[in-house]
């Protein structure tokens, strides 16, 4: 395990390069020059020019590309354009926000979706199968600025149980989560039944039937833990894409989180906080691939991971 660890530590490098270069080309083709931005739009065009040169601007682009690179790989993303204040004393307490709604978000997804899934794999073409299905591919299809503008106006402005938007207590994070966590809850669903469905066919858990085993027992000791396999990969992708896909929750509920920080730095052109933000969600992702497959050999031992 630990050479298949270091192996696909390795194999990050290339994949965040691989961000760091498009990220890179993509803001700079973004309209908008930064340097009349920080300069202001009465400034004198020497004053532009002198910014621009002051913020590296007026380098070419693979030299600008070199000095990013060679300073995020000691750690030190440089200097917002808008605010003056280091990348990472921008980016940190938003990062933190942004993780703890995204796994508040996956923590919701996993109780309802595999709560449900099971019901729905045990109770096969019942009412409650048809209804959980109805209700996930509403789900799905379901824009989340939607479904979380609905939920600010019927638990918050009727019925005044949560905040209505902003950062405060645990209160404050509930709607969000729900928000965010919904549209997974219904994917992680839809595959726990049909995993869990495709296990209880197997040879092995009808000799455990046939041993007189409770079915709870069965399915708990013998179903569930075989079926969880494709679970865990889907939950683990589901996670990423939660951080990275917060963008549009964050904006709803002015939860200050690194993808609310993003749109507004792509508005303010604040390149250094874009390519530190985009660069440090990668990583967040392959990591967290790399946890989802970890976690196959402590689910099924008979799994190599080499």
């Amino acid at each position: 395990m630990l050479n298949f660890t270091l192996k696909r530590l390795l194999y990050m490098i290339p994949v965040v390069l691989g961000v760091s270069v498009a990220v890179f080309l993509m803001i700079h083709l973004i309209p908008g020059d930064p340097a009349q931005l920080v300069a202001g739009m009465e400034a004198s065009k020497e004053d532009v020019e002198s910014v621009r040169e002051t913020l590296g601007l007026n380098q070419p682009l693979h030299v600008q590309y070199f000095r990013f690179i060679s300073r995020a790989a000691g750690g030190d993303f440089g200097t917002s354009f808008r605010t003056g204040r280091g990348v990472m004393e921008e980016i940190g307490v938003r990062y933190l926000n942004t993780l703890q709604l995204g796994l508040a978000a996956i923590l919701v997804a996993v109780i309802l979706g595999v709560g449900t899934g099971i019901v729905s794999a045990v109770k096969k073409y019942s009412l409650f199968d048809n209804l959980a299905l109805l209700v996930s591919l509403i789900g799905v299809s379901m824009p989340t600025f939607f479904l979380g503008l609905t939920l600010m106006l019927l638990f918050s402005v009727y019925l005044d149980l949560f905040p209505l938007a902003g950062k405060g207590s645990w209160l404050h994070l509930i709607l969000p989560a729900v928000t965010l966590g919904t549209p997974s809850a219904a994917v992680v669903s839809r595959m726990t039944r049909s995993s869990l469905v495709e296990v209880l066919d197997q040879d092995y858990i009808r000799t455990a039937r046939a041993k007189g085993l409770k079915e709870t027992v069965v399915i708990n000791s013998h179903a569930l833990r075989n079926a969880l396999i494709p679970v865990v990969t889907v939950t683990g992708l589901q996670l990423g894409y939660l951080l990275g896909g917060a963008v549009v929750v964050e904006t709803v509920f002015a939860w200050p989180g690194i993808g609310r920080l993003v749109i507004q730095s792509i508005l303010a052109r604040d390149f250094p906080v874009i390519q530190a933000a985009v660069l440090i969600l990668a990583v967040t992702f392959v990591l967290l691939n790399l946890l989802t497959d970890l976690l196959y050999g402590l689910l099924d031992p008979r799994i190599d991971l080499q």
